[in-house]
């Protein structure tokens, strides 16, 4: 009998449920065993139960590279669900072993770096193919070429997703926005460099302290208005997406209405600063904080007023309707001693902001390509809006995760023979999995073309 191969996921949080459903629904017909390492591997014990002769968990301790090379060495593919911070030890722990590699996060320099050195050792390290970045590729890539191949000269290009809850969960929660995802990086979205991108030929750079303040309104068909603000640096996806000679490329985030305006508050506050500790005691109240922050002086029973006073906000306003809600002027307590003010945001809102049980969180991604084709100008938009079951079966789990395992189950079969570090932009990788998410998942792109 043909031993198994052997598959080793490394991480199984909140994003990797429908990767493991999907890698468990296969194991038996491609002969797969999957080791699933966890730092908390209890939670896995009654998921992978009823596939025990294809799994088993195993407990990891990410930041022990003696282990993790261990696990690497035993195992013939490697999915890396960990921190993005952790991939290139990852990394070169597959170099070593010769192992494959597949995550769903951003190429990094260092990664990329590697790519001759996989390649020559007949080894993938397979890029970016989750949701944002991944399915985002793949289905830009698929409209574009075929644009393309109908003749048609790209002029413009914007794509814009964002992990929100479904309208029916949002509740009374004013920001009409939950966690389906790392709450840190909500917490620090944004940061890193000005948002570069491209508008009407005309470069276009945007400190993080003025993002929040330049969102783009967006209809998407059929699902109402969004706000859309733009990711760190859309240049580079040029050379990606064979759009050297385009005059708009943006990539971008999108959210509900009004989140942008109270959540560029909190950045002109200083509370999404992950630089410095704060010497604060856990009993602060937010209200003191809050005074702390502003220019003036004042009290903390008029930290609401005073605020809006010192930032020229509407005192009955959305955004200070917004801030209230989270209890920021009141005498709640922080939480966390000498912490960052980013890491005393993020406590306050992995409560306020929790995905409950029976809630749906909602993924929706909009693709605008400008074009021109026999002499007219036309835009063509394409979007996906996929609600989740529950907050265990997310949206945000499915388009993250089943884009990565379809990919992993091609490439073990050898129906991509390219080897290195590779990102799904190809059609070997594109057409199989949008028509696999298309059929046996409902996930679909709808499209629409008009003239300009």
């Amino acid at each position: 009998m043909t031993p198994p191969t052997r598959l080793l996921l490394l991480g199984a949080g909140r994003s990797a449920s429908a990767l493991i459903d999907y890698l468990l629904r296969h194991a038996p017909a491609e002969n797969w065993f999957l080791t699933v390492a966890d730092a908390q591997p209890a939670h896995l014990v009654p998921v992978l139960a009823a596939h025990s002769q294809y799994t088993r968990p195993v407990a990891l301790d990410a930041h022990n590279a003696a282990q993790l090379d261990e696990l690497v060495s035993q195992a013939d593919l490697v999915i890396s669900m960990l921190p993005a911070a952790l991939h290139p030890v990852v990394a070169w722990a597959c170099l070593r072993h010769h192992r494959h590699l597949a995550t769903a996060s951003y190429v990094s320099a260092e990664i990329r770096s590697l790519h001759d050195e996989a390649a020559a050792a007949g080894l993938f390290f397979l890029m970016e193919c989750g949701l944002d970045p991944g399915l985002d590729h793949m289905s830009a890539m698929q409209t574009l070429d075929e644009l393309r191949a109908a003749g048609a000269r790209i002029t413009g290009f914007k794509s814009y997703c964002g992990g929100l809850v479904a309208p029916e969960s949002e509740g009374a929660n004013p920001w009409r926005y939950k966690f389906s995802w790392n709450p840190r990086n909500v917490v620090l979205a944004g940061q890193g460099g000005p948002a570069q991108f491209l508008e009407g030929d005309e470069l276009k750079a945007i400190p993080y302290q003025e993002l929040f303040a330049r969102a783009e309104v967006l209809a998407v068909p059929g699902h109402g208005h969004f706000e859309g603000y733009a990711n760190r640096d859309s240049l580079g996806y040029r050379e990606i997406y064979g759009l050297h000679d385009v005059q708009t490329m943006l990539r971008g985030t999108l959210r509900r209405p009004g989140y942008c305006g109270a959540w560029q508050v909190l950045v002109a506050l200083g509370f999404t600063d992950d630089t410095q500790k704060l010497g604060n005691a856990a009993t602060l109240p937010w209200a003191a904080l809050v005074i702390s922050r502003l220019p003036q002086p004042a009290a903390p029973a008029e930290a609401a007023a005073a605020l809006a006073a010192q930032l020229h906000l509407d005192p009955h306003g959305p955004e200070l309707t917004r801030l209230a809600w989270l209890g920021l002027f009141g005498e709640r307590p922080v939480g966390l001693a000498n912490a960052t003010a980013a890491q005393l945001l993020e406590h306050l809102l992995v409560e306020k902001w929790a995905l409950g049980p029976h809630d749906r969180d909602q993924v929706v991604m909009l693709h605008q390509f400008e074009y021109e084709l026999n002499g007219e100008a036309r835009r063509r938009t394409a979007s996906l809006v996929v609600t989740g079951r529950d907050a265990t079966h997310t949206a945000m789990a499915q388009t993250v995760g089943l884009p990565l395992g379809m990919a992993v189950r091609r490439l073990l079969r050898g129906e991509i023979a390219r080897r290195g570090v590779l990102v799904p932009t190809t059609a070997d990788f594109y057409e199989p999995i949008l028509a696999e998410l298309a059929a046996n998942y409902g996930i679909i792109f709808h499209e629409q073309d008009e003239r300009r």
